[in-house]
Formats: C-alpha cells, structure tokens, sequence
C-alpha cells in the first residue's frame, strides 16, 4: 500500500493534528503526516510535530506583501513535502479562492459544528444562545466558500442543561478527534471524494 502524504496547517496547539499524527501510526492507515505548517511561529503544534520526527515550517502573512504571495509560498512548502492531501486543523486564516481551487478535492477541514449550521466562529456560544438541542462537529471538503464544502462525516454531540461553552467545547473536540482521522482515511482510501 502506498501511503498518501498529508500536510497539517495549523495555528495554535494542534490537538487534532495531534489526532492525526496518532492515527497516522498504525501500520495500515492510508496516509502520512510528512509536514506542519504554522502561520503563528509560536504555535505549540509546531513543537509537538516536531518531537514526532515531522517536518515544520511556519509564515507569518504580515511579513508578505498580499495574500496571494503569502499562499504561493505555502504551496511551494506543501509541494515540497510532496503532500497530496491537506488537513487544515485549527488554521486561522480565511483562504484564497486561488489556494483553495489548487488543492480542490485535496483539503478538508474539520469545524466544531453541525454544518451548514453556525458557520465562522464562536460556534459553540450560538448554539447555546440559540437555544439548540444538538451540537457538534463536520468534516468537510474545503471550497472558496467559508464552511460551506461538501460533508464527509458529522458527529453530534447532546446539549446539555447547564452547559457552558467550554462543557461543550470539550465533548465536541473528544468527538473532533475521533472523526478526522477517519475522515482522512476515507480521504486517503478513495471512500470519500468531491463530486
């Protein structure tokens, strides 16, 4: 089995390129990690990446002069780890229809909720002041649209009474971390493709 060579981009802690990297282990999961990129130096991904033998490298997008110049360069990083896939995992930054048409079909996202639900940010804190009964987390194909690519699997996750968004926040990542790296696998295998 040839195995699919995965880039991870991240922004902060990494925990679900964490995930990732731990499916990643067993003998028979379709894909690699072969590379981290950060756009935040500080992010502890980078060093938890790199205690596992991964290569990393962060860009900081101020220091380009557009945003265009700024994703050419992490294409040339990507493409230089030979990646086939890309998993975006915590990555904080809105990315270019360019970018993104380059890698279609070969990036995913994992987002904490029940898509097309809540799109963006503070995810958690709008369901609760929704009033929602379910919450939870999608993978999904990324496409120029924010949040709005094909789903490849969705986990829910009950809200329950008392709730805060951080209660919530902790039952969605332990459900995050179980579904991406299967998500990928499917990815990896060929059982899940964009039309």
């Amino acid at each position: 089995m040839t195995r699919k060579r995965v880039a991870i981009l991240i922004s902060g802690r990494g925990s679900n390129m964490a995930a990732l990297i731990e499916a990643a282990r067993a003998p028979d999961y379709p894909a690699e990690i072969v590379g981290v990129l950060s756009n935040r130096a500080a992010a502890p991904g980078l060093q938890t990446a790199a205690a596992n033998g991964i290569a990393t490298a962060s860009l900081a997008q101020s220091k380009f002069p557009s945003r265009d110049m700024f994703e050419d360069t992490m294409t040339q990083v990507l493409e230089s780890w030979g990646a086939d896939y890309v998993c975006l995992a915590g990555f904080m930054r809105i990315l270019g229809e360019d970018f993104v048409n380059r890698w279609q079909g070969r990036m995913i996202n994992i987002h904490p909720s029940l898509l097309p639900a809540y799109k963006g940010l503070n995810t958690h804190e709008r369901a609760l002041a929704d009033g929602a009964t379910e919450h939870g987390c999608t993978v999904h194909f990324v496409t120029p649209g924010l949040d709005e690519g094909p789903a490849i699997l969705q986990a829910r996750v009950p809200v329950l009474p008392g709730d805060t968004p951080d209660t919530l926040s902790a039952r969605i990542l332990v459900e995050e971390h179980r579904i991406y790296p299967e998500a990928l696998r499917m990815l990896a295998s060929g059982e899940a493709a964009l039309a």
